[in-house]
């Protein structure tokens, strides 16, 4: 049966009739859905409400059932039953939710309906492989289903918006961030947001927001959060204009341009201002030259952290600086409910801001149909049926396969038969380890249920002779008896399965760390497991890139599992087994030390660069480690082998309005089935203002057979060698070009020369 607020629907009704009269606004909003008939709704709703109503909406309350940041004092209870809570987060299950929005529907005045959120970042109940390993997968569709599945579940059980996803362009492996966005590359970044945006609310009109399981995206973080100083979580981002535009905004824009209805502020200042403060970013880019029409919400307690940034004296003053900035709501904060009426009646801010920000909240509330069933996503019925389903875990095991990168196999070690009868040593701390395998962020994520690494393989290689021993702890202090048993256990085996890493705190918000390397303990296992002189398979599960200079240079294989989710194990065994080809590629480089970081392959040359081949003095280079990274953004292996072959450009001149066919022939020379991601990238070789090495400019994942050979074409059009010039407008230079077609970004084997005039 449907919900039907009388109260509301009377009063509505005569306020549309008014509104139709009378069509001018008396604030300055502008609707994000452009619906003339729901900016009556909006308007009208908002003609019958308080001052203090409306400050209510704009005030969201954590209800504690997974703590994301410090609490507050302020306890949400208290506004519940007066209908001043616009949303609440962290409160999980139909059940739940439905309690909460029955005690604000039955003793609010005018019964407006609570939006829930959560952290909705790789799955919901289904766990997927964490955002950095999903993206090496290079597979769009794959990532959009991944965010669908988890809209489907997560509205199943009455969240109608997730803080997803985090669209920050992160260049350093010190924050532990960087397993919750897509790497390094802005070009693959803008295609990850829109798959993920496009997952998440599965919509291609704004009418599509009425259907069941569509849920509210957030581009985060809002802007810069990636480049925070010495990779320390919340520090301080210092970066021009010009860098901002080129590197951070564009996957924000991309968003934009796909409808995402919500946007979340940074912790960080930006070139000294408080991202939550800041008019430039919100009002002049966002709002004026994007013109974003949805709803902005704070991070966590974002308005409150503007005192200790030095940027607002009180919480006061730092409540009207982040609506001056058009921030619309305040994230657990207590910042706009303890202070807006004040500052509306000292005449500070308006209450025509605060009806704008309000106009906001309530139009999404509309578009999602809460007002008709603010229950309409709260059925245990339906939430039990899209928990978990079958079809969801096989996506999961084929999203975990896909974002497996083979680093590194050695005298092709890998893969190792199915029905091997070897003698196979299980070791190391994260063999049997199940907590951690989900990741950060995997907030209603049943740890309990993935399966460990330990029970794939000893599953799928049902003939060989199994041996354990732990070795270390995940992250505590070596222990010589565990060491010596898991070197009598690599002794006696033929091939040794070694499984390290991080513990999932290690790596997410609040995980920053100076030593990326795999930590001591386990070191010193696998040292000593070298050793033994057995073959060595590392199977690493971790959440940022690591330092594995040694382990490149001492273990047969590598493989880079990252954190996968409920089907781990089992990924990681159909890899090992051959059962799926590995075909992820990075997309953020390792480094070999932490003092190169960070490194990226798109950076500016220097004006005396190092060539390798041709070492001298006085040139731009470490002492002691070669520039290069460890592995290159882009680079991954597979168990077959790819030849790139006769690159060939359509013509030498590409014209204003005309386009090149860029194509290179590629072949599998070995001996299986795999598939591989043929990558573009350009360079503007002279340019008036200073441009990258090279830019990824576009790639294709295919599949080919044995001994199958296909032609792949790229189209290079103007708009694609665009640049910011040094007044900052978006042009296309007359000029010589470099291309590339390759299989990573530091493989130059295949290159052409073309030029572009107007």
């Amino acid at each position: 049966m449907k919900f039907i607020n009388k109260t509301i629907l009377l009063l509505l009704g005569c306020s549309i009739l008014l509104s139709c009269e009378q069509k001018k606004k008396n604030f300055d909003w502008e609707s994000y859905s452009q619906d003339p008939l729901i900016e009556e709704k909006v308007d009208s709703v908002l003609s019958l409400m308080t001052l203090e109503e409306k400050i209510g909406q704009m005030t969201q309350f954590s209800g504690h059932g997974t703590l994301t940041g410090p609490q507050i004092n302020d306890d949400f209870k208290e506004y519940l039953e007066k209908g001043q809570v616009g949303s609440m987060f962290n409160v999980f299950g139909a059940e739940g939710l439905r309690k909460l929005q029955e005690q604000a529907m039955k003793h609010s005045r005018l019964q407006i309906p609570i939006l829930f959120a959560a952290d909705v970042v790789h799955g919901y109940k289904t766990t997927f492989p964490m955002p950095l390993a999903e993206s090496c997968s290079w597979d769009l569709d794959l990532m959009e289903k991944s965010a669908r599945i988890a809209a489907i579940e997560a509205t199943s059980a009455g969240i109608s918006w997730t803080f997803a996803p985090m669209i920050d362009i992160a260049r350093d492996p010190r924050w532990g961030r960087v397993m919750e966005g897509a790497g390094e590359d802005v070009f693959l970044g803008k295609e990850i947001a829109k798959a993920r945006v496009n997952g998440f609310q599965g919509i291609k009109s704004y009418e599509d927001f009425s259907e069941m399981h569509t849920m509210l995206a957030c581009a985060k973080h809002f802007i810069g959060y990636g480049a925070a100083e010495a990779g320390r979580d919340y520090n301080a981002v210092d970066v021009s204009d010009r860098v901002l535009r080129e590197t951070y905004l564009p996957p924000f824009k991309t968003s934009v341009e796909n409808k995402v209805a919500t946007f979340m502020t940074s912790f960080n200042t930006v070139s000294g201002v408080p991202a939550t403060g800041n008019k430039y970013l919100f009002k002049d880019i966002l709002r004026g030259e994007w013109d974003f029409k949805g709803m902005v919400v704070t991070d966590y307690t974002a308005i409150n952290e503007m005192i200790p940034h030095g940027y607002a004296k009180d919480l006061k003053q730092a409540a009207e600086k982040a609506l001056n900035a058009v921030i619309d709501m305040d994230m657990n904060g207590a910042a706009y409910i303890q202070n807006l009426k004040k500052l509306v009646d000292e005449g500070a801010v308006s209450e025509g801001q605060i009806d704008v920000a309000v106009a906001r909240i309530l139009e999404l509330k509309f578009l999602l149909g809460l007002f008709e069933d603010p229950y309409r996503y709260m059925n245990t019925k339906r939430e039990a049926e899209n928990t978990m389903k079958e079809e969801f875990l096989v996506e999961a095991l084929k999203g975990a396969e896909r974002s497996i990168v083979l680093l590194k196999n050695e005298k092709e070690l890998l893969p190792l038969a199915e029905n091997t009868n070897k003698r196979v040593g299980l070791i190391g701390p994260m063999i049997k380890d199940r907590k951690s395998l989900n990741g950060e962020w995997a907030i209603q994520g049943d740890r309990s249920k993935s399966v460990t690494v330990y029970e794939g393989v000893t599953n799928l290689f049902s003939n060989a002779k199994f041996s354990y021993a732990k070795g270390a702890d995940l992250m505590g202090g070596s222990d010589a008896k565990e060491i010596q048993k898991a070197v009598r256990v690599a002794k006696n085996s033929d091939i040794v399965f070694l499984a390290l890493g991080e513990d999932f705190n290690w790596s997410g918000e609040a995980a920053s760390r100076t030593d990326i390397r795999i930590p001591k303990a386990q070191r010193e296992l696998m040292h000593a497991i070298k050793k033994t002189g057995k073959p060595i398979v590392l199977i690493l599960l971790n959440g940022r890139p690591l330092d594995l200079s040694w382990e490149d240079q001492n273990v047969d294989a590598i493989v880079e599992a990252w954190y996968l989710g409920i089907k781990t194990g089992d990924a990681i065994a159909n890899v090992l087994a051959g059962k799926y080809n590995p075909s992820a590629k990075l997309t953020m480089t390792f480094p070999r030390n932490v003092g190169q970081v960070p490194i990226y392959y798109n950076a500016l040359n220097t004006g005396r660069p190092f060539d390798q081949n041709n070492p001298q003095d006085y040139k731009s280079f470490y002492l002691d480690v070669e520039n290069s990274p460890l592995y290159p953004f882009g680079y991954g292996l597979s168990y077959t082998s790819f030849e790139y072959v006769d690159m060939q450009l359509s013509t030498d001149e590409l014209k204003e309005g005309g386009t090149i066919q860029a194509s290179i022939t590629v072949k599998n020379t070995g001996k299986y089935d795999g598939e591989e991601v043929v990558q573009l990238y350009t360079q503007d070789i002279f340019a008036s203002v200073a441009q990258p090495v090279k830019q990824l400019k576009g790639f294709q994942k295919i599949k080919l057979k044995k001994g199958e050979s296909k032609k792949v074409t790229f189209d290079i059009t103007p708009d694609m060698l665009s640049i910011l010039d040094i007044n900052k407008n978006i042009v296309t230079e007359e000029g010589k070009f470099k291309v590339w077609i390759a299989p990573n970004s530091s493989n130059v084997q295949n290159e052409a020369i073309f030029s572009f005039k107007h």
